[in-house]
């Protein structure tokens, strides 16, 4: 009987501790930073567009947070993993997607003050394949770091350019509204 109990106990409490899977690609509960920093997953979702499934996004987070607001606001560090699923997403969609994404997020005058942050973060792109991962690092003393199949690309500073990035995923007009809810661990996958 005490296997038994000790059996559930161990499973109650270490099952959120494991890794899981979507759409093949298996997602690990923590992430260590280069600095040592430990980033916990928030939540994980797919980005569908006309009924193809484009990339699975990863949120992890120094600080969890479900809301997001506390997300966006919050100084700690941050990671996004976009691993694709498509064939191929080349840079001018890539691209057209950040724009869009900031124009939707940020008022005229918040655009135009972004502006140069925005063109060099854009300029970091390249056509990107199935299974290849775009990590956009956020960290407070440093920026936010934009690595593309493994291969660092570049860093734009500021915490106003990290908030208005996250926004694309989290903020009043998301690339999807699904994929937010998953961010902030609050749907099913």
């Amino acid at each position: 009987m005490n296997k038994l109990l000790f059996s559930l106990f161990f499973l109650l409490y270490t099952s959120p501790l494991l890794a899981q899977e979507i759409a093949g690609v298996t997602i690990p509960p923590t992430l260590t930073a280069t600095d040592g920093t430990i980033l916990h997953l928030n939540g994980a979702g797919i980005r569908s567009k006309f009924f193809f499934k484009i990339y699975l996004a990863e949120l992890y987070l120094e600080h969890p947070a479900d809301t997001a607001r506390k997300i966006l606001t919050d100084p700690g560090a941050k990671r996004m993993v976009m691993h694709m699923l498509y064939d191929t997403v080349e840079k001018n969609k890539l691209v057209a997607g950040w724009n869009e994404g900031f124009s939707a997020n940020l008022s005229p005058e918040e655009l135009q003050g972004l502006a140069p942050q925005i063109l060099r973060f854009n300029d970091f792109f390249v056509d990107v394949h199935e299974g290849e991962e775009i990590v956009l690092d956020y960290r407070p003393d440093q920026g936010t770091t934009v690595t593309i199949g493994g291969k660092p690309r570049g860093r734009v500073e500021g915490d106003a350019f990290q908030r208005a990035l996250f926004a694309i995923w989290l903020g009043e007009q998301p690339v999807s509204t699904e994929l937010r809810q998953a961010l902030l661990g609050k749907a099913d996958n």
